[in-house]
């Protein structure tokens, strides 16, 4: 007996493949498979597909300067393109699709978003956009991304592309090390950068976000070259095993001080600053172990140093710490640095500063949007303020929070 297709009850939701759904589907099947240097040629053919040509995949180099081509069958690899002065390097730092009119089309620069991370950009050429094109694109932009941060765990290729000059040991162990530099959801937004990128040692940061929490370290060990590199992997290791095993900040500083101390000798220490955000009041605690107090901005404006008691750094056998606490307002940023960001100094010469450095985050906070390009933005200036040269590591790490609520995203409309 023939089943009745129009019976009550029967779902009749239209389940046939859309042209669109074949596009990303058959680079999504494909994908779980894909060795990582055919990616290129697939994406250039999923790009024709749409009626896309002269397709070029641009990643970040390590210092945060331009956007290098990808090698790759079917790809234009052209020239790097600069992260401050280009189309490609506007989607790349606000998220944002550009589209450039040329003589025979339109270029179109996509930027290519694991999560909220920038990873890169996609370049293309279509004759005419639509709508559909854009949606239809912005979606396999996603699933481009996706694909080359899953591919990367295990291929030096896409390494290999973003490097423009030759990178120390030191510096490939705390590349390894870091997360994403950037990460946004809509309650909180946060952004790192670390200078010398190819030739730094002993400074590092790291974060997490569980459930409502911002954790974040910044730290920076003794010392240059391997040994600090060394040093600040065990502080990070020992940082994020204490932190997945739920212990409180006092409590990370003491695992943190004895691992180091048992490793490296009691004359070797890690400076460190680590905190605790809760993304849904503003609530923010600190603990401060031998490192620059973070500066809160406010309206734009550095309003004061978030002064806190502080404790030895990690590593000398320093007191259970004193926690520091802070209500942030929405919209209140949090930036935290290194010792090598004001006590950089030319020969002959007085040391950088802190008050040159709150000079300068108070004017490039009236010139850039969003944490990314506002911590890149003010790295790149410090570091041709000071020289052009850094002896020192200097990291910078933003956090921003925003407030709100994300559970609207879990809402299938």
């Amino acid at each position: 007996m023939a089943v009745d297709e129009n019976r009550p009850g029967k779902d009749t939701t239209n389940r046939s493949e859309g042209f669109g759904e074949r596009l990303l589907g058959l680079l999504l099947d494909r994908a779980h498979e894909m060795p990582p240097q055919l990616i290129a040629p697939l994406i250039a053919e999923e790009v024709a597909k749409v009626g896309g040509r002269d397709v070029s995949i641009l990643l970040q180099d390590y210092a945060q300067q331009v956007l290098v081509p990808l090698p790759g069958r079917l790809l234009v690899v052209g020239e790097p393109e600069p992260i401050g002065d280009s189309p490609a390097g506007a989607a790349f730092l606000h998220g944002t699709v550009i589209e450039v009119p040329q003589a025979d089309g339109v270029r179109m620069f996509l930027p290519l978003l694991d999560g909220s991370d920038q990873v890169g950009v996609m370049a293309l050429t279509l004759s005419v956009v639509d709508d559909d094109d854009r949606r239809l694109l912005r979606r396999l932009a996603g699933l481009v991304a996706d694909m080359l941060v899953t591919k990367h765990s295990y291929t030096d290729q896409f390494f290999q592309a973003r490097r423009l000059e030759p990178m120390s040991v030191a510096a490939e162990i705390q590349w390894s090390l870091l997360p994403p530099l950037a990460m946004a959801v809509p309650q909180v937004a946060v952004a790192g950068i670390l200078e010398p990128a190819y030739n730094v040692a002993g400074d590092s940061f790291d974060y997490a976000l569980n459930d409502d929490v911002l954790h974040m370290a910044v730290i920076d060990a003794m010392g240059h070259g391997l040994r600090a590199a060394t040093m600040a992997t065990v502080a990070i290791g020992v940082y994020r095993h204490a932190r997945r095993a739920h212990v409180g900040l006092a409590g990370i500083y003491s695992f943190m001080d004895q691992a180091i101390a048992e490793q490296f000798g009691t004359e070797h220490f890690v400076t460190a600053q680590m905190m605790r955000l809760d993304i849904t009041t503003g609530h923010l605690q600190w603990v401060n172990a031998g490192h620059p107090a973070p500066l809160l901005i406010r309206n734009h404006q550095v309003v004061r140093r978030l002064d806190s008691p502080t404790t030895l750094p990690v590593g000398f056998g320093g007191e259970m710490p004193s926690i520091s606490e802070q209500i942030l307002q929405r919209g209140d940023r949090v930036l935290c640095f290194t010792d090598g960001v004001i006590e950089e100094h030319r020969a002959g010469e007085e040391q950088f500063g802190e008050e040159q450095l709150i000079a300068w985050v108070n004017r490039i906070e009236h010139t850039e949007e969003g944490v990314r390009a506002m911590v890149r933005s003010l790295s790149h200036t410090l570091k041709r303020e000071r020289g052009g040269s850094t002896s020192d590591d200097a990291t910078l790490f933003l956090i921003e929070w925003r407030g709100g609520a994300a559970d609207h995203l879990a809402t299938v409309e």
